[in-house]
């Protein structure tokens, strides 16, 4: 099939839109909204986030400064206030108190837990480094809380429950999960052992 070359931007699309929040210097509590994340390790467990460091983002300064941050995410009931986190600036007003968000300091680092998000990942930064118009900051998770309500019956997370809030950079929009289309790891082996010619799976 033919492809058209497109004109060079960041294709991102789709990711989980999380909210980063930290304390500034002085203990006041911060937060933005991020599109850009990914988990980027698995022991110890770590993510990876990026800040446009072209701008003035408060949020980043506040990371910085403490050497930590708390990742949360939000539901896609929670869309207006996670785009406004976003698009307002901290250095304007308080943006956690405007929109009726609370915060709890988080017992492993020096960060704010948003107690209205349903899941937080509360991490101590390990590495930061500046590509190209963002600065990438990786985390490591020292403990993670979750409402029992995104929870299945084994204790996981279970992403129909939690219903991120998936955003969309090509047509500017947010969207939520879709359906399963497979199961990771089994549907790749069942061919594998196909093309192998073994096995009996056909």
């Amino acid at each position: 099939m033919a492809k058209k070359e497109l004109k060079l931007h960041a294709v991102v699309s789709p990711t989980v839109t999380v909210v980063v929040s930290a304390y500034d210097e002085n203990g006041k509590a911060e937060a933005c909204t991020l599109a850009f994340y990914m988990v980027s390790s698995h022991i110890p467990p770590c993510v990876t986030i990026a800040i446009n460091a072209t701008q003035r983002r408060k949020t980043l300064a506040a990371m910085l400064e403490s050497k930590a941050f708390v990742l949360g995410i939000p539901s896609v009931d929670q869309v207006r206030e996670a785009d406004y986190l976003g698009v307002e600036s901290g250095y304007n007003t308080d943006k956690i108190r405007n929109i009726g968000f609370t915060t709890t300091e988080a017992k492993t680092v020096h960060a704010p837990v948003i107690n209205e998000l349903p899941l937080s990942l509360e991490c101590e930064i390990v590495h930061a480094v500046t590509v190209g118009s963002h600065m990438q900051v990786t985390g490591e998770v020292k403990r993670i809380l979750a409402e029992e309500s995104i929870l299945n019956e084994k204790g996981r997370i279970d992403l129909s429950k939690l219903k991120p809030i998936i955003y969309d950079e090509e047509q500017l929009q947010y969207l939520s999960v879709g359906e399963k289309v497979a199961d990771a790891f089994k549907t790749g082996m069942e061919l594998k052992k196909k093309l192998d010619g073994g096995n009996g799976n056909e």
